[in-house]
């Protein structure tokens, strides 16, 4: 074999506690918070005088996370542009299933976020929609039907 598994995703951000309370909302579970900093982690990403902010959100399962990542130095450096649109390379969402869509939804809003483009039904499969939340974010929701 040559995986095990995926461990988990990263994502910089410039406001950990908001990003934390979105995905906390959404229903992950925060395992933990840290200071990264020293020459181990310079040497595994390439960058040097590294000081950041993490923590580890785990789905309710606990077989998926998300790694959230504040960068004190070096200074961050922004994707262009911001709110890129699905189309745009690179990672674009992350989907999670979900028992109440409308809900989920409802509770994302209260933190900012907004529907990309609307709730859609595919098929008698699944309710579907992207989010955009906190610095633009997008996560993917699925309700499956029946």
């Amino acid at each position: 074999m040559t995986i095990h598994r995926m461990d988990n995703v990263l994502i910089v951000v410039d406001d950990l506690d908001a990003v934390i309370s979105f995905f906390v909302e959404l229903g992950m579970e925060l395992e933990g918070k840290a200071p990264i900093e020293g020459r181990w982690v310079e040497r595994v990403i390439g960058l040097d005088d590294v000081r950041q902010d993490i923590a580890m959100l785990r789905t309710p399962d606990g077989h998926g996370r998300i790694e959230l990542a504040m960068f004190h130095t070096p200074k961050v450096i922004s994707a262009e542009p911001k709110d890129a649109p699905a189309n745009t390379l690179g990672i674009r969402r992350i989907m999670f299933a979900v028992d109440d869509i409308e809900d989920v939804v409802a509770r994302l809003r209260t933190h900012g976020a907004e529907l990309v483009g609307e709730l859609a039904r595919y098929e008698d499969s699944y309710r579907l929609c992207y989010v955009r939340g906190p610095e633009g974010i997008i996560v993917g929701l699925a309700e499956q039907l029946g």
